[in-house]
């Protein structure tokens, strides 16, 4: 634990410069409501052969995880990668086609012990790259010896949402929401292009981590977000005043706009906080012998 508060210096840092530069908010530079949305994006180069170099970016993070009161070591990691989306089915396609979208996908994962069980929590998100929009699509799992949940939603004519949770009073539940943000689509554009973030006041739906976490139910709610930048590094923060509920982002200020860590406010005053450890370009799925588990340590794993 003392090795991770070591680590906070930095954002403790960042916090304090970012506190002296805090700015007025201001409307988002694109009016994004849905994926009806045709303009393309002005990707340049650089996207380009570090993105499409055929490799993933895979991130290790020193995890302090609030749950149940209290604070919980754990890991974390990101992985990102461009593929090609299917976007009838909503998957990752099998082969090239005309009908295919390439896509940014994150996988999220998070591992962490609550005294004697363990906890593992998985979110995806896959983002358009080549035009604006929302999320196609949003997955989240969450795994403790108590039970299991799982969520889905799919960007059609609107947010279509299904939900699975061990619990009566959050068992099967098929939701349609009108397209507003999505806090757990923020991760993606932040790496494909910052200046499209929402800043002002915004209607969004929440990560379905921390609706399951607190068991909250799934909606949209008022939100309020805003970018902040100072020594180099942009803060990018959104924050639920209903729920308690905020994440903040520190992030790169140059591309690839690298996520160096962030942190969650909760609603019990807690907060959740992640420090990147490693990072590695790779083509992971090839790594899956029993000899590649040496590549576990260059990720400090």
């Amino acid at each position: 634990m003392h090795s991770f508060f070591l680590n906070c210096f930095l954002i403790m840092v960042l916090i304090i410069g970012f506190s002296a530069c805090d700015q007025a908010s201001s409307s988002a530079p694109y009016g994004l409501t849905d994926n009806t949305v045709l303009s393309l994006r002005d990707l340049p180069s650089e996207f380009q052969e570090y993105w499409y170099s055929g490799q993933a970016e895979v991130t290790s993070y020193e995890l302090v995880q609030e749950r149940y009161g209290e604070l919980r070591e754990g890991t974390a990691v990101t992985i990102f990668v461009t593929e090609d989306f299917n976007p009838e089915k909503q998957v990752k396609a099998d082969g090239r086609g005309s009908e295919n979208i390439s896509v940014l996908k994150l996988n999220l994962t998070k591992k962490f012990i609550t005294g004697i069980y363990p906890y593992s929590i998985m979110n995806s998100s896959f983002q358009p790259v080549q035009r604006h929009g929302h999320a196609l699509k949003l997955t989240h799992s969450m795994q403790e010896w108590c039970g299991q949940g799982f969520a889905q939603l799919n960007n059609r004519e609107e947010f279509e949402i299904d939900s699975y949770s061990y619990f009566e009073s959050e068992s099967d539940q098929a939701i349609t929401l009108p397209k507003v943000w999505l806090e757990s689509e923020l991760w993606n554009l932040m790496r494909i292009n910052p200046g499209e973030l929402p800043q002002g006041d915004i209607d969004a739906i929440p990560s379905f981590e921390f609706l399951r976490m607190y068991h909250r139910p799934i909606k949209t709610y008022r939100a309020k977000t805003q970018m902040d930048t100072a020594q180099g590094m942009m803060r990018y923060t959104i924050r639920f005043p209903e729920l308690k509920h905020a994440m903040s982002w520190y992030v790169n200020g140059s591309f690839p706009y690298e996520i160096i860590g962030w942190d969650e406010e909760n609603p019990n005053g807690l907060k959740t906080r992640a420090i990147r450890k490693k990072k590695l370009k790779t083509a992971y799925w090839n790594l899956n012998q029993n000899a590649d588990q040496v590549w576990r340590d260059s990720l400090a794993l």
